[in-house]
């Protein structure tokens, strides 16, 4: 009777560490869950804010479906404009630049082609002959603001300050005002919405990232455009990155390698609009006051 309860009570405590396995694998599935489940609304939210915005799917290089929070306005931002006559547009940004700058002006010239600059509004004023050069070459500029600052925690208003303050040094150097802003790295919020309507600015991102600010090799930057590039497609590249830049070489390979498969190279503001999509001003001009 004893050796029975015994091997009663030894089949409870078998069953019983038997529950709490179980108990245990149960809870770490709950667990699992819900970390599963915060991230997806991470995620979600995020993609709302505007971060992953580059990532986005754009109808005819049109993105129409975001709107500034509480405003009920449709923005657009670009990415590419899809057509038929085989137009891409190359795009560099952080310049302008003293040695890189002018070394990818004379490659354009070379091969005839135009391009849109996405200027820094601090390195324009440090190298303001670099980008007198880029107009005076028949090519776009565009505003990549001032500092070069993340935009997503600024307010609409400190964004403004950036975009107007870029604006204001490229047109102190160049009699020059752009229309397109581009943001630094691509990061987005409901601010640069708001201010880039208030300021009439558009948005210009990119389909196709060289990736040629990690240092990419020159052949792996053009071997990357080759493959992946369609009609319509806005390139990222730069004109400023640090020591022994791979861009000016990645142009000497792929410029002829595109314009051989048909391609014709323009500017961001021929793609989209078909014309150049930057004002001239002067100090008698109407539209050459300041905008406040």
């Amino acid at each position: 009777m004893a050796r029975g309860n015994r091997s009663m009570g030894g089949c409870e405590s078998l069953g019983g560490g038997r529950i709490r396995r179980a108990a245990w694998v149960i809870g770490a599935v709950i667990l699992l869950a819900l970390v599963a489940t915060a991230l997806w609304l991470w995620g979600r939210t995020s993609a709302n804010e505007g971060v992953s915005v580059v990532m986005q799917s754009a109808v005819d290089g049109e993105d129409q479906a975001c709107a500034a929070e509480g405003g009920g306005r449709e923005e657009i931002v670009y990415h590419s404009r899809k057509n038929d006559r085989m137009e891409i547009a190359l795009s560099f940004d952080d310049g302008p630049h003293p040695r890189y700058t002018p070394e990818i002006l004379s490659i354009l010239a070379e091969y005839g082609v135009r391009a849109t600059f996405f200027m820094v509004g601090e390195n324009v004023g440090y190298y303001p002959d670099a980008a007198t050069a880029v107009l005076e070459a028949g090519h776009e500029i565009g505003n990549h603001t001032f500092s070069h600052h993340r935009l997503r925690k600024m307010t609409a208003d400190e964004i403004r300050e950036e975009i107007l303050a870029c604006e204001d040094a490229i047109s102190s150097v160049a009699e020059y005002r752009p229309r397109f802003v581009r943001p630094p790295e691509g990061c987005m919020n409901d601010g640069l919405r708001q201010a880039a309507a208030e300021l009439d600015y558009r948005i210009v991102l990119w389909d196709i990232d060289t990736l040629d600010w990690a240092h990419t090799p020159p052949a792996a930057i053009a071997q990357h455009i080759l493959d992946e590039v369609e009609a319509g497609d806005i390139i990222l590249m730069h004109d400023f990155i640090g020591h022994n830049s791979p861009t000016p070489e990645a142009l000497r390979l792929v410029i002829p390698a595109l314009i051989e498969r048909g391609y014709r190279l323009v500017t961001v503001g021929e793609l989209i609009d078909g014309d150049e999509s930057g004002v001239r001003v002067s100090d008698g001009d109407e539209t050459g006051g300041k905008r406040g």
